[in-house]
């Protein structure tokens, strides 16, 4: 199990989301999103995802570079995993339950809270307001672009929307980050952590790395 220390940026609650980058670039903790998990599918774009905290959110700087791009769906809510998509996975170290956190390459947003793939309870449009996003792309409907492009993507998600107090932050949580494009030319699903099953199967807590607060 892979495990990652967030580091505390107070700075990044008064920066505007399209500035945070030379900040985390700088001083937040990178991890690479590289595992293939499954032979079917071996293809690898280039994934990296910058994470650090702030006292009220937690900050994720995704750069991505590989083959197509596409977002065809715009709403917050819609089957952003179709898409050319990136993914962070979070539950309570103590808790069986876990959220889902799933971003298409324009900043359109998936979310919700599951006790399994099958169960859930999707967000509502003020916790998707709550949910701060920088796309390097318009916010606009995307046909699929085929060769090699690359796209940032810069998220603040608030402490207290993942079930955290940040007066009194949990010595770790449990997670993993995610990337996967369904329905594109190069359909692929890659994480940080390894997922040990037969299929793809991103909703699996037990492969869950362990991320620390600093």
């Amino acid at each position: 199990m892979k495990n990652l220390d967030i580091p505390y940026l107070p700075a990044l609650d008064v920066l505007d989301l399209s500035s945070v980058g030379f900040l985390m670039e700088n001083k937040s903790r990178r991890i690479y999103v590289n595992v293939i998990n499954w032979d079917k599918y071996p293809y690898l774009p280039v994934v990296v995802a910058d994470v650090a905290r702030s006292d009220t959110s937690l900050y994720i700087r995704f750069f991505v570079k590989g083959n197509s791009m596409k977002a065809v769906y715009p709403d917050d809510g819609s089957p952003v995993h179709k898409d050319s998509c990136v993914e962070f996975f979070m539950k309570k170290a103590d808790e069986d339950s876990y959220l889902n956190f799933e971003f298409n390459c324009i900043g359109a947003c998936d979310a919700s809270r599951r006790t399994s793939r099958d169960s859930k309870t999707p967000f509502t449009g003020r916790d998707y307001s709550l949910i701060r996003r920088y796309s390097s792309l318009e916010r606009k409907a995307l046909p699929e672009r085929k060769g090699v492009h690359a796209w940032e993507l810069a998220v603040a998600i608030p402490l207290r929307l993942m079930g955290l107090d940040p007066g009194a932050l949990p010595e770790k949580i449990l997670g993993n980050f995610y990337k996967c494009a369904d329905e594109t030319d190069s359909p692929h699903y890659v994480s940080w952590n390894p997922v040990d099953t037969p299929a793809p199967d991103f909703h699996r807590p037990e492969f869950f790395g362990e991320m620390y607060f600093r």
